[in-house]
């Protein structure tokens, strides 16, 4: 499976749009299994839950994702607080023939871009930042990380 890897800037245009990096496309149309362009590829784009940046969800990702409400009480108050938190600030998305995507106002102002965003890859999905604060969150990121001796589950010591 290919996965969303690095860091790439891009800037707005006067009408919100900003280009997925190429590289973001790829692994979109893998995905996808779609051939040419990447026209029309879904994404969900939200709200992260942890930091002023919006996340964006390969569609069949978001699925995954939200499949463990399935298994709660519809009626529960947890089903209703964790559908409300995934669902209701969640906006699907494709690209254009371009390849670029139109940022809701609502998540653009969340994540506090105004006109250059900074994609950043994490593996299964990636997020949009402004600039600035994705600098700073990767710093904090690998310092936590040095300091805690953080290490992936099964990794080699």
């Amino acid at each position: 499976m290919a996965h969303f890897l690095g860091t790439h800037q891009n800037r707005l245009d006067a009408k919100g749009r900003v280009s997925v990096p190429a590289p973001f496309r790829t692994v979109l149309k893998a995905q996808t299994g779609t051939t040419g362009t990447a026209v029309g590829v879904p994404l969900v784009l939200r709200p992260s839950h942890q930091y002023p940046c919006i996340e964006a969800w390969p569609e069949k990702a978001f699925q995954a994702l939200a499949e463990p409400l399935d298994r709660l009480s519809q009626f529960s108050q947890e089903h209703e607080d964790l559908a409300a938190a995934v669902y209701a600030d969640a906006f699907p998305v494709e690209t254009d023939k371009e390849g670029r995507i139109v940022l809701p106002d609502s998540l653009a102002e969340h994540a506090g871009v105004t006109d250059a965003v900074v994609f950043m890859g994490m593996g299964k999905t990636f997020q949009i930042w402004e600039p600035a604060a994705a600098e700073r969150r990767r710093a904090e990121a690998r310092e936590r990380a040095r300091e805690r001796n953080y290490t992936l589950p099964g990794a080699a010591a």
